[in-house]
């Protein structure tokens, strides 16, 4: 039996769990901000952090390819100044898994700020509270369940990610080959019962993912009713 390379694998979660904590730290804040804004600017920002949503994942890769490229204003500068290269390397990966999974987190939370009674909060500025302390111990908690939700449907949109990272880190075997990128490899060379194998493995770990997260989220409902 053919020896299966584990690599694809530990990439997958590692550019998974890296995408979701860059998620978490970028799209709170923002998902914060539209939750309270009802600006034109606001409606902007909403409408472009929809688009990876809906737009082909070859176009997103696009995107990302012409911004942060070799040839692009940012990539450029990063790879003079710092040696640091996006494209076709895990980073890129990690950004693009980012970009695709920010969406689920930044709609969900946004809903679940939105239904916070705002006499909660406007309480706790009356006795002093400063705006990160009330983000952080009044807003959060009241919200956590919109943003375990958008956690959790932003790392499996991340693990799961092919055409966007496909574009941005390419296929390199041992170093940028996520786990969807090698079943595409492991049909295109013909090897069917590689891509089974393959694709098991995915699913079975998917679901074992998603179970255990859901599992712990019913967990701390239940304390946080005792």
């Amino acid at each position: 039996m053919e020896q299966i390379n584990l690599f694809p694998l530990f990439l997958s979660f590692r550019v998974a769990l890296t995408a979701t904590l860059l998620t978490i730290i970028i799209g709170l804040p923002i998902a914060f901000f539209l939750s309270r804004s009802k600006s034109k600017v606001a409606d902007f920002l909403d409408t472009i952090i929809t688009l990876p949503i809906v737009l082909p994942p070859t176009v997103l890769g696009y995107y990302l390819l012409v911004l942060l490229g070799r040839q692009s204003g940012i990539g450029r500068f990063l790879e003079e100044n710092f040696n640091i290269m996006i494209v076709f390397t895990p980073t890129g990966a990690v950004i693009a898994a980012m970009v695709v999974s920010i969406p689920f987190l930044i709609k969900s939370a946004k809903a679940a700020f939105a239904n916070i009674d705002p006499n909660l909060v406007n309480a706790a500025r009356v006795l002093g509270r400063t705006e990160l302390n009330i983000f952080l111990t009044i807003i959060i908690p009241l919200a956590w369940r919109g943003i375990v939700a958008g956690i959790t449907l932003g790392f499996a949109r991340a693990l799961g990610d092919f055409g966007t990272t496909l574009m941005v880190a390419g296929s390199i075997p041992n170093k940028t080959m996520t786990m969807p990128i090698a079943i595409y490899d492991a049909l295109l060379a013909g090897n069917r019962d590689l891509a089974n194998i393959l694709v098991f493995i995915m699913t079975a770990v998917s679901l074992t993912v998603l179970f255990t997260i859901n599992r712990l989220e019913n967990k701390v409902s239940k304390g946080g009713r005792t």
